[in-house]
């Protein structure tokens, strides 16, 4: 007889050797629960905002005062200052310059077509920035709300 021979357990029973047929669920249950109730106690506050009231925003039309200064930039790049042709930026910055030391300083409204490449519509801003003008603005024909894309 070995040493090894007196600890062996007593042969188990016909019950135990059987494999367990059902899976107790109850632990499941309880965690299941337990998320539950953390994911109801945090959601309120995750979704929780500081109330502030946010303004009002109406789109009003564009009153066109006479001292605004009204550019327009067709598709190929030229620039019209109200309705006279300008040659080049050089020409717009110096009656830019005149228009700016004005009090109160005239608003300048862009109006460019829908065609006209950005470049000719930065060069404006760019001269009207270099002249000391403060107020530019873009001016739009309104329509149809385009198709948001996301």
């Amino acid at each position: 007889m070995s040493s090894y021979e007196g600890m062996y357990a007593p042969p188990a029973s016909e019950d135990e050797d059987k494999a367990m047929s059902e899976i107790n669920t109850t632990p499941l249950v309880d965690v299941m629960l337990v998320l539950l109730i953390v994911f109801m106690i945090t959601i309120p506050v995750i979704t929780h905002t500081v109330p502030v009231e946010l303004p009002k925003v109406r789109n009003e039309a564009t009153k066109t005062a006479p001292e605004n200064i009204n550019i327009s930039i067709n598709k190929d790049g030229q620039i019209y200052w109200n309705q006279s042709l300008i040659p080049d930026t050089t020409a717009l910055l110096e009656r830019l310059k005149s228009s700016a030391v004005l009090k109160p300083q005239p608003e300048v409204h862009v109006r460019a077509d829908q065609a006209t490449r950005y470049e000719y519509v930065g060069r404006v801003i760019l001269t009207a920035q270099r002249a000391g003008i403060q107020k530019v603005g873009f001016i739009t024909e309104p329509g149809a709300a385009a198709p948001q894309r996301f």
